[in-house]
This record gives structure tokens, C-alpha cells and sequence, in this order.
């Protein structure tokens, strides 16, 4: 999981909005659109490192279509220390590590 994080947030050029999205989904669940909001991102951005977080089991889905909610994996939650830990090494350099 160590790995996969440094790769998801400090190996590729989307890694802060990526972390963006996982911090948000720690408080609450939200849809691809509620996200582009409260981020102040472009919906299909949004839709793109969702796609990207789902494909690397970062995050599950609950329902279809404009309802798709989005929550984090059980493998994340019982991760999250690591994901902070990250973050934060990648939050102070920037985005770049």
C-alpha cells in the first residue's frame, strides 16, 4: 500500500488533486459532481482521478450513473496513518518529492 500511495500522490502529476479527493472522502461520502464543487475542479478531472483511485482500489462505489457514490476502501481506512504520513512529506515539498 506504501508504494502504491507514493506513486498515486508524488509519482504522477495528479497526485494532489487525488489527495484532495481521498481527504474529502475521509469526512463523508460524496458523488463525482458534489466533489467537483467542494474541490473547484472540473467535473470530468474529477471523474478521471476518481477512475484512476478506483482502478488502484484506493476507493469503492456504492450505486450507478450521477448517484455513484464514492467512499474509501476498507484497505485505505486501515491505511490512512501511511496516506498522512505521505501527504504530509509531499504537501511540504509542493507536490514534488
Amino acid at each position: 500500500m506504501k508504494r502504491l500511495l507514493w506513486w498515486l500522490l508524488a509519482g504522477t502529476k495528479g497526485g494532489i488533486n487525488r489527495a484532495h479527493i481521498i481527504k474529502a472522502l475521509k469526512e463523508r461520502p460524496y458523488n463525482a459532481n458534489q466533489l467537483a464543487e467542494l474541490l473547484n475542479l472540473d467535473y470530468k478531472t474529477v471523474r478521471h482521478h476518481l477512475k484512476v483511485l478506483q482502478d488502484n482500489r484506493i476507493i469503492v462505489t456504492q450505486g450507478e450513473g450521477y448517484s455513484t457514490m464514492y467512499f474509501l476502501s476498507r484497505e485505505l481506512e486501515d491505511n490512512y496513518a501511511t496516506f498522512e504520513e505521505i501527504w504530509q512529506k509531499v504537501e511540504k515539498k509542493g507536490g514534488v518529492v
